[in-house]
């Protein structure tokens, strides 16, 4: 089932992020009165066609959801008609084919503004930036971060959730930035600005970078009171229902859920003997943690989460949104940031100062949208927007075979006053194709690495 639903969501942003690309070209190509003859979503074979006649375009849904294509009328793609000659794309103005060409991915970053838009409209509930202990050694302890700060805003960029706290860190760090501005407000409501001092190979990878940040959520501690038992657990099997109070553990008083937490840790496979509280009557049972492997070791789970009470809950959440009108430059502003961070990124990739670790392949984008899914409508909203800037900002590298290729020839045509030769454009293709299916081979097995 997670399997179906990851799979399913996954096709679900495929399918929204690619049509609206295609969308762009197809668009524009009839707006500059170039003949479309087919828009089809996904590649392969045929399972959906529609045609009003025999001279509008057809529209297709395709086998493969893994892309689209648009074709227009071109002869340099075969032959084509003599009263379809003036709606050639060839045949039209270099300033029209650059539009046709670039419309694509600014489409995608237009719809990245509108997805934001929404998520800002629509609001999010989210985990306070309040920062829990800091251990020594860590960036955050040596600019003088303690337990109980509230991130306010990073590099004067708001920061209302601790998820976009994180995310701006973490970009601006990869961004290159080695000193990053922190505002924070103290559980007494002063306000400061802490700095972070970074060096280049704390910029290098984003899971390295986040461990020697050194960050963590500030959490209360707890009653080890059973939340929710998941089916097929440890749990459901010992009988353990929501609300039950873990009182004791092979003799061994529990006083706090993360207690328990890391007595199970260091219990897997093994049998547990409990006393838990049920209705005020205390009763004897018996749990044995799954065995689980973990990067480094294997550790037991339960599977049951803790009991949290609702106004502790509410106490640490926020809820963020903005008016529509407000929303918008926020949105602009949001697509800008990520789409330079992307672009930087990209080129330290390129010139060795960033690990290749950072690339994900169509495994890891699947994950993301089955989980953003899980997480509800704002979270899914963000992911696509996100997704939408990777690809409109992808596309317009001047790579040939991608958009920025074609506006690369395109360019050069409007300097030296004649189309780049059908074959040097062949030949710069090949190698397109030939670096674009390595990267994609390099992100496919750096995403079955870390499945496995």
């Amino acid at each position: 089932m997670d399997f179906l639903h990851t799979l399913f969501y996954f096709i679900v942003a495929i399918s929204v992020l690619v049509s609206f690309h295609e969308f762009g070209h197809f668009w524009v190509a009839r707006k500059a009165g170039v003949k479309v003859l087919r828009f089809s979503l996904g590649f392969g074979k045929i399972l959906w066609s529609y045609q009003k006649n025999p001279d509008t375009t057809e529209y297709v849904i395709s086998a493969v959801p893994l892309g689209g294509y648009v074709k227009m009328v071109d002869e340099r793609e075969g032959e084509v008609k003599e009263a379809d000659l003036p709606y050639a794309f060839n045949r039209q103005s270099l300033f029209a084919r650059i539009a046709i060409v670039a419309a694509g991915p600014v489409f995608n970053l237009m719809l990245a503004v509108a997805l934001f838009w929404s998520v800002l409209v629509i609001g999010e509930t989210g985990i306070k930036p309040i920062l829990g202990s800091v251990e020594q050694g860590t960036l955050a302890a040596a600019a003088g971060f303690v337990e109980g700060d509230e991130i306010i805003s990073v590099n004067d960029k708001s920061t209302p959730t601790w998820t976009e706290a994180m995310t701006v860190l973490v970009s601006s760090a990869l961004d290159g930035q080695q000193t990053i501005k922190v505002e924070v407000k103290n559980f007494d409501g002063f306000q400061n600005v802490r700095t972070l001092q970074l060096t280049d190979k704390d910029t290098e990878n984003p899971d390295v970078l986040y461990q020697h940040l050194g960050f963590k959520p500030w959490s209360p501690k707890l009653q080890p009171i059973i939340g929710k038992v998941l089916p097929d657990s440890a749990a459901l099997a010992a009988g353990l229902k929501s609300g039950d109070l873990i009182v004791s553990a092979d003799d061994t008083l529990i006083n706090d859920w993360m207690q328990w937490v890391d007595y199970v840790k260091s219990h897997g496979g093994v049998a547990i003997k409990l006393v838990i509280e049920r209705d005020g009557v205390r009763l004897p049972a018996t749990i044995t943690p799954k065995k689980v492997e973990t990067e480094q070791k294997t550790e037991g789970k339960v599977g049951a989460s803790v009991f949290i009470p609702e106004e502790l809950m509410k106490s640490i959440s926020v809820e963020y949104s903005l008016s529509p009108l407000a929303a918008v430059p926020v949105a602009l502003e949001t697509t800008y940031y990520y789409s330079v961070t992307s672009l930087k990124m990209m080129g330290k990739m390129l010139v060795g100062k960033a690990s290749v670790e950072n690339l994900s392949g169509p495994i890891s984008i699947a994950q993301y949208a089955g989980q953003s899914a899980t997480m509800g409508l704002a979270p899914f909203l963000k992911y696509l927007a996100l997704v939408s800037v990777s690809l409109g900002v992808l596309n317009l590298l001047p790579i040939p075979v991608l958009d920025g290729g074609h506006l690369l020839f395109f360019a050069i045509e409007g300097i030296k006053g004649s189309p780049v030769s059908e074959r040097v454009q062949i030949f710069f293709q090949q190698i397109g194709i030939a670096l674009l299916v390595s990267l994609m081979a390099l992100a496919m097995f750096l995403d079955i690495d870390r499945l496995f």
